[in-house]
């Protein structure tokens, strides 16, 4: 009997990798094998940074926070400490937009923090 070969289920996968790697300069978007090395290592880098975006996004707000208290006469530790004392439920995130977007808001939470 002759030997089959599964022409469809290699084609699929070159495929699959191929257009992952689309974009990509050079051999590592057109040929195969660099392509797959090329992929594997971006889905890995792909993996850390999801993870390491959260720890990105939490510095900002906390710079973010920090400017503005400093604006206010105020460390962004006491006014944090003071926060929570208050019993104020905002998280970092929702804080920084405060600040950004609504000084005069921010400036009223000041005040809350500092009263304590």
């Amino acid at each position: 009997m002759a030997r089959t070969r599964n022409v469809t289920a290699t084609k699929k996968r070159h495929k699959k990798y191929l257009k992952a790697a689309s974009g990509f300069v050079g051999g590592r978007g057109k040929l195969y094998r660099q392509a797959r090395e090329t992929v594997h290592r971006a889905w890995a880098y792909s993996t850390t940074h999801r993870r390491l975006k959260k720890r990105d996004f939490r510095t900002l707000w906390i710079s973010r926070i920090t400017a503005a208290a400093e604006e206010n006469d105020i460390s962004y530790s006491q006014l944090m400490g003071r926060l929570i004392k208050a019993e104020v439920l905002l998280d970092r995130k929702s804080i920084s937009e405060i600040a950004q977007i609504d000084p005069a808001a921010f400036t009223e939470l000041v005040k809350i923090a500092k009263a304590n």
